[in-house]
């Protein structure tokens, strides 16, 4: 049932009405068998006169009868007086029988008057009874549901509707900032104030059933945590704080509740777009979206909560020959509409029609189609293109595999170009997108897959499946294209020698992007089960694409078309045999790397699940290890990996980012590199740790300490680089001191010597060395080496890391930075170091000179090249009470941003 606010009060208007027509009705019975009553007492009244009268006129015949036997027997002439009696008892007596036919008269037409009377009685309450009945039977009608859904929507037009000031943290520089917040259609845009709601808000919020809130620690500041990012909001009173949490919390309560939420945000839309809806006399201009087999219309464009829908399961779709609403009175007012409108009418099951006025012709088709697949009588109507006609047909004889419509020439391959699309496009551009796609598979199918061809392969199945993510309106057409070109193909009709697999290659590389939609989808399945065959190349493929589609369907759909990497995979490695098609080294801080394997539709966190399993490492987020990659414009910056993105497309935008920033100069010979390392270090982490985190995380400090992010003395820093260098090279080979050769080393082990004081001591330490001094680190850091003789790689890792954790900064990511006023740090270079507990800074030479727990830290954030940090101390001399300081540091752009988001995880 589609409804929204006016139609329920339409609803409960037109319920009102029924019960005071009802009402009229009794209360017209009511006086109508109070006049019978009367006219019933009237009419005995006049009976009791005319008894009365008779009884006078029955005395006075006694009367005279006797006076007619005294005459009969005396024989004399009667006197005057006698008759002047008899003549009155003639009288008498036609007025008695004149009052008798009169009263004969009265009680027929009152006889009949109560037979119409009630008659008219028992009309009124059948009527009345139909009218209870036909409103009972429509209230039931309405689901469990549906009441629940109908009733949140009133709620959320009467009470989840809100606006007004808060302050927000901002994110770049963390200050609080006074914004105007409206709250409408479960999102929250907020301006600079109520006077630029006509304008583009500067942010917003979206609100779904997984966001919560969190109070802060002040009276009247909370947080609200959305699945992408935190807010930080305070209001002027607690009475408006507690206004908004509860406005908030319902919407959540409702969108949680809500089966329209979850079916919009699980599924994808098959067509959408703007309609006129006209309904009950009144049109509206909605946002209309078809998902699965529900119809929903919105306000706007980007409304989560739809004003209503219709249930298209078995509903009636038709086309009418003008523009026309629901019921005469909305043509009686006078709105019309242009006359090239198209007019669809679809009358759900038990519901009233509602009509839709569509702009142009192909979107009429579109929606046409469309709306009667949800329906479930494509078959019966004829709508569509007749390729969509004989998928219909397919799909009522259930796909049988020796139908002859698998035959049908216009399911099967075809040499020369198609006139027009195969499936129902909403607009000519669309139609003219569809031509070129079907003309991207032709030249892709008729050159063969060779060394020479395989960047024109490549680059035409990537810009053509960019187009389909571009506009997901074609995604049905593609597989259609890709279907028919594949099926019944043989020599005779290719323009090969051998019938090629390049249009399966297509359609393997199709599968993990996108799925088609409706029946399309279970026509693919079924077109895959036909071939799938292990003994033929086609049936390998066949059985991949299988894969392939449960795959996707897993995993959701991708973002970006597929990379290079992913293509050539395709076209060269034949891909069915293997289940994991595509393989790429992960690197370590030791300089070791392992190859893991992928689909298309492989998550980051599957990816990682592989590689833990075989490296034995715990899952990330008990390691605090993170997956990397390198950024493509080459300079000296990491970028951690979320767990729910596709390492396909991971690598598709690396691999599109350096395209755009070194255009066709490392093509085809650069690639992204993977690097999996700690990301967040907490003392619980130690508990549990492996042998090869530890091992890992050795080498990671290491790399601090030759970067000079650690505090280490020069003796220390040969002691640590000699534990280094016996966990990487074992024992050090030196020849037995004698009298005719010197006491250095050989010439071998000189050059191992060197690599580990090139790799494992601090670079600082050695930048100004001259050779002999050089000489004299080798010959020490040899010497502390040998004494590690027959000590094993893990016992020095432990002896390592246990050296290292005695440094309470560590695990801490270290910043440079230049203090700027209004900053109290006077030193004109300090390190910035985040961990655990909160914001050290330290001198130059590593050693602290304040430390701000996160509770102290007010906000903090980014601006150009400076970072501030505003943070509250306690005064000992003040009184216990509270100062605020700001704190201002200069630094690069890209570190800045690495350290505002390491100090919010």
């Amino acid at each position: 049932l589609g409804y929204n606010s006016q139609t329920h009060v339409d609803w409960q208007k037109r319920c009102v009405a029924l019960e005071m027509q009802l009402l009229r009705f009794r209360l017209q019975a009511g006086k109508i068998r109070e006049l019978l009553a009367e006219k019933v007492r009237e009419r005995e009244g006049q009976l009791i006169d005319c008894e009365h009268v008779s009884v006078d006129i029955v005395d006075d015949v006694l009367q005279i009868h006797v006076m007619e036997e005294k005459l009969k027997y005396a024989n004399v002439q009667p006197s005057e007086s006698e008759n002047s009696v008899f003549r009155r008892y003639q009288d008498l007596t036609n007025q008695m029988q004149e009052k008798d036919a009169v009263i004969k008269r009265l009680e027929v037409q009152l006889e009949k008057q109560i037979l119409v009377r009630a008659q008219e009685a028992k009309i009124i309450e059948e009527k009345a009874a139909k009218i209870k009945d036909w409103v009972t039977f429509k209230l039931r009608e309405v689901s469990v549901a549906r009441i629940h859904y109908v009733l949140k929507v009133w709620v959320r037009l009467e009470m989840l509707e809100k606006s007004g000031y808060l302050l927000k943290m901002g994110s770049q520089i963390k200050a609080w900032k006074r914004r105007w917040f409206i709250l409408r259609n479960g999102e929250i845009f907020y301006y600079k104030s109520p006077s630029d709601v006509i304008r583009k808000p500067q942010g917003q919020m979206e609100l779904n059933s997984s966001c919560r809130i969190a109070r802060g620690e002040g009276a009247q500041t909370f947080q609200l945590i959305t699945e992408k990012k935190t807010f930080f909001l305070a209001a002027d009173s607690p009475n408006i704080l507690e206004e908004w949490i509860r406005v908030l919390q319902n919407i959540f309560k409702v969108q949680a509740s809500s089966p329209v939420a979850m079916e919009t945000t699980t599924a994808k839309p098959t067509v959408r777009g703007w309609l006129t809806k006209v309904k009950h006399g009144h049109s509206k201009l909605v946002w209309c979206s078809l998902v699965s087999k529900v119809f929903y219309y919105y306000r706007n464009q980007d409304d989560k909560l739809p004003l209503g829908q219709l249930r298209m399961r078995e509903a009636v779709v038709e086309e009418v020959d003008r523009s026309c609403d629901s019921d005469e009175d909305y043509e009686a007012g006078g709105r019309g509409f242009l006359s090239s409108h198209c007019t669809l009418v679809v009358h759900p099951r038990e519901q009233s029609p509602t009509y839709l006025l569509i702009g142009t012709k192909q979107e009429k088709d579109t929606w046409l189609y469309h709306l009667t697949v949800a329906a479930g009588s494509s078959a019966s109507f004829k709508v569509g293109t007749e390729y969509e006609q004989l998928v219909g047909n397919l799909l009522d004889v259930e796909g049988d595999p020796d139908s002859v419509l698998w035959r049908r020439e216009a399911l099967c391959f075809c040499k020369d170009g198609l006139r027009s699309p195969l499936t129902t496009l909403p607009s000519e551009a669309l139609q003219t997108e569809a031509l070129k796609l079907f003309k991207s598979c032709q030249l892709f199918i008729n050159v063969l897959v060779e060394a020479p061809s395989i960047d024109y392969h490549m680059s035409l199945a990537q810009n053509a499946l960019q187009v389909c993510l571009t506009h997901p309106e074609l995604q049905n057409e593609m597989y259609c294209q890709l279907i028919k070109q594949t099926n019944c193909r043989t020599p005779h009709n290719s323009s090969l020698t051998q019938p090629g697999p390049e249009c399966w290659q297509l359609l393997a590389v199709c599968v993990a992007l996108f799925l088609p939609q409706q029946h399309f989808l279970w026509y693919l399945r079924q077109y895959l089960q036909r071939h799938a065959d292990p003994r033929s190349e086609v049936g390998k493929y066949a059985v991949y694409c299988q894969r392939s589609v449960e795959r996707t369907l897993q995993n959701g759909e991708r973002e970006a078309k597929p990379s290079r990497m992913e293509v050539l995979s395709i076209l060269l490695r034949n891909p069915y045999h293997h289940s994991l098609p595509f393989s790429i080294p992960v690197h370590f801080q030791n300089i070791t790397y392992q190859v893991v394997g992928f689909d298309g539709s492989t998550t980051v966190e599957e990816f990682l699940s592989t590689l833990t399993q075989r490296v034995g490492m715990r899952k990330p987020h008990l390691s605090g290890f993170a997956l990397f990659t390198d950024d493509p414009s080459g300079r000296d910056l990491e970028h951690c990996l979320r767990p729910s993105i596709k390492i396909c497309d991971v690598i598709s935008k690396w691999e599109q980012a350096l395209k755009e920033l070194h255009p066709g100069k490392y093509e085809g010979t650069r690639i992204v590199r993977l690097m999996y390392k700690n990301r967040l270090c907490f003392r619980a982490q130690a508990k549990g740790e492996t042998e090869r985190e530890r091992l890992l995380l050795a080498y990671q400090v290491n790399d601090e300490v030759h970067q000079g992010h650690f505090p280490v003395n020069k003796e220390l820093a040969l002691e640590v680089a000699a534990l280094m260098a016996q966990v990487e090279h074992g024992d050090l080979d030196r020849p037995a001191p004698s009298s005719a050769s010197c006491s250095s080393p050989q010439p071998k082990s000189q050059q191992i010597l060197l690599q580990a004081l090139g790799r494992f001591y601090p670079k600082h330490y050695k930048q100004d060395c001259s050779m002999d001094q050089l000489r004299d680190l080798s010959e020490r850091l040899a010497t502390k080496w040998s004494v590690l003789r027959g000590c094993s790689a893990s016992e020095c890792v432990r002896i390592y890391l246990t050296v290292a954790r005695k440094w309470p900064l560590f695990g801490a990511k270290l910043f440079h930075a230049k203090p700027l006023p209004p900053s109290s740090v006077e030193q004109s270079q300090v390190w910035l170091a985040v961990n655990e507990d909160g914001l050290c800074v330290l001198d130059y030479t590593m050693h602290p000179l304040v430390t701000y727990s996160y509770q102290s830290v007010i906000t903090f954030g980014g601006c150009c090249d400076d970072l501030m940090v505003v943070v509250s101390q306690t005064k000992e001399q003040g009184g216990g009470k509270k100062s605020v300081e700001k704190l201002v540091f200069a630094l690069p752009k890209p570190k800045l941003c690495q350290l505002s988001v390491r100090a919010r995880d």
